[in-house]
This record gives C-alpha cells, sequence and structure tokens, in this order.
C-alpha cells in the first residue's frame, strides 16, 4: 500500500488489508486516487473482510487541514464509528457522523484516510460527551490518541483518496454553517 506518508503522520504501521469503500455515486476508493468532493458527499458503504464475533472501529481523518503544507489542525475528524459488529457499520455505534470532503480552496490535494481497528472489547460510549457534531469539534483529532486511549492496536485494514476544492465545497460549508446556526 502507497501510504504516501500516511505512515508515519497518522499511523505507525500499514494496514494488512484493503477496505473497499463505495460512494452512492459510483465513486469508489482506490489508494490515493482523486476523487471529487461532490462524488464523496454522501456517507459510503464500508467493507472488509471481518471476524462476525468482534467488534470494530472505523475511522476517517483528514490529516491536511487547512493544507497539507501547513496542517494547522492537524486532523480533521470525518468519521468515527465504534462497537461494529463485524463489518455492518450501519449497526455500530455512531461518535462523528460522516462528513463529506470540503477541503478550502488554494490548498491542493488533502488526503481522507479510513482505517478500521479490530477492538479488545467494547468501548464504553457513555463518557464520549457531547457526541461530535459541530465542526469546530472535528478539529485537531488525533488517531494515535484514540488509538491509545481505547487500545486498539494496528489498523486491520484501510484505504484513502485525494480531493481538491471544487464548486461543492462552497454548497457544503454553507450548509454546515446553517446547520451550526440552528444549534
Amino acid at each position: 500500500m502507497d501510504t504516501s506518508g500516511i505512515v508515519p503522520d497518522i499511523i505507525d504501521v500499514i494496514p494488512k488489508a484493503r477496505l473497499e469503500v463505495s460512494y452512492p455515486s459510483g465513486a469508489k476508493v482506490e489508494l490515493g486516487k482523486e476523487i471529487t468532493p461532490i462524488e464523496v458527499k454522501d456517507e459510503p458503504t464500508v467493507t472488509w473482510e471481518a471476524d462476525n464475533d468482534a467488534l470494530y472501529t472505523l475511522i476517517m481523518v483528514d490529516p491536511d487541514a487547512p493544507s497539507r503544507a501547513e496542517p494547522t489542525f492537524r486532523e480533521i475528524l470525518h468519521w468515527l464509528v465504534v462497537n461494529i459488529p463485524g463489518n455492518e457499520v450501519t449497526q455500530g455505534e455512531t461518535i462523528a457522523a460522516y462528513a463529506g470532503s470540503a477541503p478550502p480552496q488554494g490548498t491542493g490535494l488533502h488526503r481522507y484516510i479510513f482505517l478500521v481497528f479490530k477492538q479488545a472489547g467494547k468501548i464504553d460510549t457513555t463518557n464520549i460527551n457531547p457526541k461530535i457534531t459541530t465542526r469546530e469539534g472535528r478539529r485537531n483529532a488525533n488517531t494515535r490518541q484514540y488509538i491509545a486511549k481505547y487500545n486498539l492496536g494496528e489498523p486491520v485494514a484501510g484505504n484513502f483518496y485525494q480531493a481538491q476544492y471544487d464548486d461543492y465545497v462552497g454548497i457544503l460549508r454553507a450548509k454546515w454553517a446553517s446547520e451550526a446556526n440552528k444549534a
């Protein structure tokens, strides 16, 4: 797997397996391939070879915010689901709902990284409060700290794509601003 700097930026070891990530638009994630923000606006289907009796954590981050040259926010959390039985993502507990790619204009390509970890046991989510719902709550995520806190070990599967600004980003950011004003 070409890591494009994911090792050591986010994790220490390349996942042994590849996640299959497919979007309703028809886009499929293929190790570093560029996909447009409008193609990834809706929650994808994610599958991997899973043990049906195990629980998993799925995390998606952008480590290049606001730009790859100056990642001030380090990681932006785009999706976090824990306690996934087997590879049934929709049956897990969503901590941060899926948010599509929205790289700022003029910041070039951003990496969007999907990682899956096999959990040692069920993660108690009662102390993860509040659930991450705001854009600001997604900034400065730290995959390594999450791995350590929940004893997740090495990722069992991963994949990533790259995206850069297009006109849909403005629409998405306006939607987020509207939602924040309602909260």
